[in-house]
């Protein structure tokens, strides 16, 4: 007969399913950003044409798949760190780091970048920023109110990190979808 799954790990899959939902939203931004830089390179070369709009773009979809893929990075514990010590330790360890680092680190970081993202977004929204180039992007507000979102992303994709940082240090670790194991 099946155990049921522990409370801790369910609440973690959900943060899970949407930090996956902002690294598909990150891919289908790539593809965008690709489709666009072969428009570009084809209207250049093979027209003699050249848009400002979309070379705008590309920059415009490159920084927002650059910003909202570090929240699915956290997620998938693909940032950089120095493993000199944390991987000879042991999960519950590890995990205790995890945590700590998360609630001293992740979250005030991520309070700092969205609270001064916010004025940043606001301000090229009161004066009604653009590009400075003719035929350029307007509502330059968008793509900086970017930096906000991507760091709230972030915040929200840390509360599963810590999730599972909290389920390694209690010796609880996921198999599958509907299985656990409790160490």
């Amino acid at each position: 007969m099946p155990q049921s799954r522990h409370p801790l790990l369910v609440i973690e899959s959900w943060f899970d399913r949407f930090s996956n939902a902002i690294g598909y939203l990150s891919s289908f931004l790539l593809l965008l950003l690709v489709i666009n830089v072969a428009y570009d390179v084809i209207m250049r070369y093979a027209f003699n044409d050249v848009s400002i709009a979309m070379q705008e773009m590309e920059w415009h979809l490159f920084s927002s798949i650059f910003l909202l893929g570090a929240s699915y990075t956290l997620s998938q514990d693909g940032h950089v760190r120095v493993d000199l010590i944390y991987e000879r330790l042991s999960p519950p360890s590890q995990g205790v780091i995890d945590i700590v680092g998360t609630i001293l680190f992740i979250w005030p970081f991520c309070y700092l970048v969205a609270s001064f993202g916010i004025n940043f977004a606001v301000e090229a929204y009161n004066i009604n920023e653009m590009s400075g180039d003719p035929g350029g992007l307007p509502d330059r507000w968008i793509i900086k109110s970017m930096v906000s979102v991507s760091f709230v992303l972030v915040f929200i994709s840390s509360i599963g990190f810590l999730l599972h940082a909290l389920n390694k240090a209690l010796g609880l670790e996921k198999v599958d979808n509907n299985q656990e194991v409790i160490l």
